[in-house]
C-alpha cells in the first residue's frame, strides 16, 4: 500500500464511488477518491509515459466496465478529475514521494502536453542535458527518466505491429484489433540514452559475487519436465489445454517450493512468514520464470500445443476485457523480457527482490524482509552495472518489470479459467509469430 495513501475511516466507505468509473472507491489516491483499478491505471500510465489514441471523438463513456476500451478518455478524464501526477514516485514503486493528499487543477493546454507526450518528451530531455541524480537505490529505485517514452516511439512511425496478434483476431474473431491495443509500448529499437561519462572499468564486490552465486544454486534450472509434445494432426480440445496448463502451474509452482527451502537467507525468517510471502507472490513467481529462464519452453513447445487449439465462437464472444488487458500486458513484457535477454544471475535477483515484499499483510518481520529486500536491490545493481558496464539503464529497466509482473499476476486472478486457454494461445501466437519475423 502507498504510504501517504489516505482511506476514508467511516463507515461511509462502502458507499464511496471512484470519481472515474464510478466504481467502489477504496481511499483517496493521487489527490481523488478513486478506485484500484483507475489508481493502478494512472500509475501506470504516468510511471511509463504512455501516449494512447482515441478512435471516436475524446468522449468516451467511462464505467467499471467500460473503462478498459478506451484508454486515452480514462487518462483524459483522470487528469481533468485532478489526479495529482507529480504524487507518483518517480520509479512507479510503492510509496508515494510526497504527502499531497488533494486534486491539482491543471491547465487543458498541460492536459494536451500530457496526452500527446510532449510533456514526456521535454522531461527526457531534462534529464539528458542535466544528467541523473542517485536514481538506482531502493530509497529512489530506477528513475523514470530512463524509461523510453512509448509516445515518442510511436510517433517516429516505429510502434512494433504485432502481426500475429491481429491476425490471429481477424482469423477467429472476424473484427479488426482496437485501435489502443495497436499502440502497444514496445523497446525493439529502444536504445539508451549516451552517458555523460564513458563507463569505467570496475570490479565486482566478493560478498555480492557469494550472494549471487547462492542464489543461482538454488534456482532449478533443468527443462520443465511436464510433456508438452504433440502428434501432428491432433486437435487440443479447452478441457485438455487447461489441464495442461494446471499441470504446467503445480510443476512450477513446486519448485518455487523447493526454491524456498535453498535460500541463503532461510533460516534468517520464520516458516510463518515463508508461507504468507509465498501464498502472495507464487504466481508472480510463475510468470516471472516462465517469462526468463523457462521460455524457450513455454514460447516454444507450449505455444506448438496451444496452435493446435480452436477456440469456439462462444468462447471468442465472451472474452472478457481484463482478458483483453493481460494479453497486451503480456505481450509487452515479453518483448521487454526479450530484449534485454535476461542472465540467470539477473532472474535470481528479481525473484529474490520481488519475493521479499515487505508490504505484504500478515508478516511478523516486517522490517527484517526490508533489510533482505535492499541487501539483493544493491546485489543486483552491483552485478548489472559490472556485468553490463555499456547498458548504465538495464538495472532501472530490469526493475521496472517487477510492478508489471505483480499487476498482471494480480489481474490474471480476475479471468475466468474457462477463458485461459484462449488467453495463453493468443499470448503465445503473437509472441511466437513476432520474434520469428525479426
Amino acid at each position: 500500500m502507498e504510504t501517504w495513501e489516505v482511506s476514508v475511516p467511516d463507515d461511509r466507505a462502502e458507499q464511496r464511488t471512484c470519481l472515474i468509473c464510478g466504481d467502489r472507491a477504496t481511499g483517496l489516491h493521487y489527490g481523488i477518491i478513486s478506485c484500484e483499478g483507475c489508481k493502478g491505471f494512472f500509475k501506470r500510465s504516468i510511471c511509463n509515459k504512455r501516449v494512447y489514441r482515441c478512435s471516436r471523438d475524446k468522449n468516451c463513456v467511462m464505467s467499471r466496465k467500460q473503462r478498459n476500451r478506451c484508454q486515452y478518455c480514462r487518462l483524459l478524464k483522470c487528469l481533468q478529475m485532478g489526479m495529482n501526477r507529480k504524487a507518483i514516485r518517480e520509479d512507479g514503486m510503492p510509496g508515494g514521494r510526497n504527502k499531497s493528499i488533494g486534486p491539482v487543477q491543471i491547465s487543458e493546454e498541460e492536459i494536451e502536453r500530457i496526452m500527446s507526450g510532449q510533456e514526456f518528451e521535454e522531461e527526457a530531455n531534462h534529464w539528458s542535458n542535466h544528467g541523473d541524480s542517485d536514481h538506482s537505490s531502493p530509497g529512489n529505485r530506477a528513475s523514470e527518466s530512463n524509461q523510453p517514452s512509448p509516445g515518442s516511439t510511436m510517433s517516429s512511425s516505429r510502434s512494433v505491429e504485432l502481426n500475429g496478434f491481429m491476425a490471429f483476431r481477424e482469423q477467429y474473431m472476424g473484427m479488426s484489433v482496437p485501435p489502443h491495443y495497436q499502440y502497444i509500448p514496445h523497446l525493439f529499437n529502444y536504445s539508451a540514452h549516451s552517458p555523460l561519462l564513458p563507463p569505467q572499468a570496475r570490479s565486482l564486490d566478493p560478498q555480492s559475487y557469494s550472494l549471487i552465486h547462492q542464489l543461482v544454486s538454488a534456482e532449478d534450472l533443468e527443462p520443465l519436465g511436464t510433456p508438452m509434445l504433440i502428434e501432428d494432426g491432433y486437435s487440443v480440445t479447452q478441457a485438455e489445454l487447461f489441464a495442461l496448463l494446471c499441470r504446467l502451474a503445480d510443476e512450477l509452482l513446486f519448485r518455487q517450493i523447493a526454491w524456498i527451502k535453498k535460500l541463503p537467507f532461510f533460516c534468517e525468517l520464520s516458516i510463518k512468514d515463508y508461507t504468507c510471502l509465498l501464498s502472495s507472490t507464487w504466481q508472480e513467481l510463475i510468470l516471472l520464470s516462465s517469462l526468463t529462464v523457462y521460455s524457450k519452453q513455454i514460447f516454444g513447445e507450449l505455444a506448438d500445443v496451444t496452435a493446435k487449439y480452436s477456440p469456439s465462437d462462444e468462447e471468442l464472444h465472451r472474452f472478457s476485457d481484463e482478458g483483453m488487458e493481460v494479453i497486451e500486458r503480456l505481450i509487452y513484457l515479453y518483448h521487454k523480457f526479450h530484449q534485454l535477454k535476461v542472465s540467470n544471475e539477473e532472474y535470481a535477483c528479481m525473484k529474490a527482490i520481488n519475493f521479499l515484499n515487505q508490504d505484504i499483510r500478515g508478516l511478523t518481520s516486517a522490517s527484517q524482509l526490508e533489510q533482505l529486500n535492499k541487501r539483493y536491490w544493491y546485489i543486483c545493481q552491483d552485478f548489472t552495472e559490472y556485468k553490463y558496464t555499456h547498458q548504465p539503464n538495464r538495472f532501472p529497466d530490469l526493475m521496472m518489470c517487477l510492478p508489471e509482473i505483480r499487476y498482471i499476476a494480480g489481474k490474471m486472478v480476475n479471468v475466468p479459467l474457462e477463458q485461459l486457454p484462449l488467453l495463453f494461445k493468443v499470448v503465445l501466437h503473437s509472441c511466437k509469430t513476432s520474434v520469428s519475423k525479426e
